[in-house]
């Protein structure tokens, strides 16, 4: 256990949590939504510092992150937990711990092996994933200065939900990170993940002007969030706010967790949302979960040539020269793409 960071304490032995967008009041002897953050006697505890649930090496792309270290491995960790309850959650075993069997496991890993660890993989990058980061915030801002002074990089996989007082607190060891944008309804967000989707937007904002490399991911969840108009709305706001050289990943779903009554995401869906992304004026939109389609590959936006060819995770050729297309000298947008 550790003190939590980014608090307040109330009257009545009352905290106010300051880390994600719910800005939990949490009485003595209680817990915030995340399910992992305690009142202990007017202190707030973080129940999940140094206790990874899971630790792996994974291609950088498996974030999915297309443009930043481009065939790097990336040291992948989470503790259990998150600050969303999504009835489609594909990590439920690990995020809903906490609230559906009532425990929180974990070995007890110190920052500085964390650290160690990526380095001893050749590790370029370490990714707070599988869970939602923003609940074991103590434990990925202590890493990350940890890894940032060697020169490793830190990514976020995440729903966005952090505050703003979060967000400037982990400046500058956050390097880059892949959003969830899970829809672009309200309605959704609420019956759906049990949140809420202008604070989500406005993280997208705040993270584009602290200069952190996004890379959007939605997951298209037939009936829910598929139709054209949503998807172009959604791509609107990508290309609008964040940039036309923000990737956008459209990854398909398969039926698992409490949404098992829904079908597979059709293929032509998938193309569909791709087509959309690319009208609406996105340079770079992926299709996910659906190995070996066109639509996983990187093509220069100005003359079309392949620049990385992709199956599934995997990069078979790399075309840049210098993180230019060789063939008209435009720059693809990224991080260490040289």
């Amino acid at each position: 256990m550790m003190e939590a960071r980014l608090y307040e304490k109330k009257k009545d032995l009352q905290v106010h949590c300051l880390l994600c967008n719910h800005y939990c009041l949490i009485k003595e002897g209680k817990r915030g939504l995340c399910g992992v953050r305690e009142n202990r006697e007017g202190i707030l505890y973080s129940l999940v510092y140094a206790r990874p649930i899971a630790a792996h090496v994974d291609p950088i792309e498996k974030k999915p992150l297309f443009h930043f270290l481009p065939g790097s491995r990336s040291y992948s960790l989470a503790t259990a937990g998150c600050n969303f309850r999504c009835l489609f959650c594909q990590n439920a075993d690990l995020s809903q711990l906490p609230h559906d069997q009532e425990k929180i496991p974990g070995e007890k890993v110190a920052p500085e092996e964390i650290v160690a660890a990526a380095r001893q993989a050749g590790c370029q990058s370490i990714a707070y994933t599988y869970t939602e980061p923003t609940i074991f915030f103590e434990y990925a801002q202590d890493i990350a200065a940890l890894a940032e002074a060697q020169g490793i990089k830190n990514v976020f996989v995440t729903n966005g939900y952090m505050s703003t007082e979060a967000l400037q607190s982990i400046q500058p060891l956050l390097h880059g990170a892949n959003v969830d944008l899970k829809a672009f309804r309200e309605d959704f967000y609420h019956k759906q993940c049990g949140a809420k989707l202008a604070p989500v937007l406005k993280t997208l904002k705040i993270m584009k002007e602290m200069g952190v490399w996004l890379e959007i991911t939605t997951l298209i969840i037939p009936t829910l969030n598929d139709s054209p108009e949503e998807l172009r709305e959604l791509a609107t706001f990508i290309f609008k706010e964040l940039g036309p050289e923000t990737p956008w990943h459209i990854s398909r779903f398969h039926p698992t967790f409490r949404l098992t009554d829904l079908p597979v995401t059709p293929v032509n869906t998938l193309q569909q949302a791709w087509e959309i992304g690319r009208e609406v004026g996105l340079r770079y939109v992926y299709t996910g979960n659906v190995p070996g389609d066109r639509g996983e590959k990187t093509y220069c936006h100005h003359c079309g040539r392949l620049l990385l060819d992709r199956f599934g995770f995997t990069i078979l050729k790399n075309e840049l020269d210098q993180g230019r297309c060789p063939q008209c000298r435009q720059p693809l947008a990224g991080v260490g793409l040289a």
